[in-house]
């Protein structure tokens, strides 16, 4: 007679298997999981990055357009500016031929030529040699006064009132203001504030109510805290605004951005 030999497996054999194949499965999720994992940990960051990112650029062009010595930063978390959209030089001497409307600063003046054409028909608030100290401070009107735009050409300028501006600018420079801006963390989001929204929001002193900021920047991400900080700078007129953002989304990602913008204060 034949012995017959039963194969199969034994229960250490069986275990051994188990054992590798779970080792070898977590192995193989945690290939797959940790990359996929990390794509959307990046994602989420490269989104709260691009909406700050969006404000700050927005915020930097805002401020290298602002009035030399009008940005002012409030506490923090405020920053108040007078945004121009153009500038120019005004006439302060005749031509060889005794032609020209010079800009006098001996007396109230209402109209005076400009060197050099404008690009666009101006309108706004004319400014010159903006110091933001007392006596040269445009947004007590020291040396702001409205443009009227009916009468005034690229070419020439006429006032809507005649003034006398107390200071003369050493390269004969004047500035178009055409709207303050406000910007300000509000509960959590970062908002713009012109008066463009609001006409009621004009150039004055003190700074504007903050209940009427309407205009919302941040709109992917909730903001956890931000600060403007602004250094008028030395002689020089070369100032520094620091603007510091963090933000955070609903899975508990953040990132925090700081961004500085030089500003040139020369009047």
């Amino acid at each position: 007679m034949h012995n017959r030999q039963t194969k199969g497996f034994t229960l250490i054999e069986l275990i051994m298997v188990i054992v590798i194949i779970g080792i070898l499965s977590t192995i193989t999720t945690d290939l797959i999981t940790l990359p996929v994992k990390s794509y959307l940990d990046l994602e989420r960051r490269t989104t709260l990055v691009d909406s700050a990112e969006m404000s700050l650029r927005r915020m930097q062009r805002d401020i290298r357009r602002a009035l030399p010595n009008s940005i002012i930063a409030n506490g923090g978390t405020t920053i108040e500016l007078l945004h121009t959209s153009e500038g120019g030089r005004y006439r302060a001497n005749v031509s060889d031929a005794g032609l020209g409307d010079i800009l006098d600063f001996t007396t109230a003046d209402a109209q005076f030529d400009v060197i050099g054409p404008l690009s666009t028909t101006p309108s706004g608030y004319l400014v010159i040699y903006n110091t933001g100290t007392l006596g040269a401070n445009a947004y007590a009107h020291d040396n702001l006064v409205s443009i009227n735009k009916g009468a005034s050409t690229l070419n020439s300028i006429q006032l809507t009132t005649a003034k006398r501006f107390p200071y003369r600018s050493p390269q004969q420079r004047f500035f178009i203001v055409d709207t303050p801006i406000t910007y300000s963390c509000t509960n959590g989001e970062l908002r713009r504030y012109d008066n463009k929204i609001d006409s009621s929001y004009t150039i004055s002193s003190p700074s504007p109510s903050l209940s009427r900021l309407r205009y919302k920047l941040q709109a992917k991400a909730k903001m956890l805290s931000c600060q403007f900080d602004y250094d008028p700078g030395s002689a020089t007129r070369a100032a520094l605004v620091t603007i510091e953002i963090k933000l955070t989304d609903d899975a508990g990602e953040s990132v925090k951005l700081i961004h500085q913008v030089h500003v040139d204060n020369m009047p």
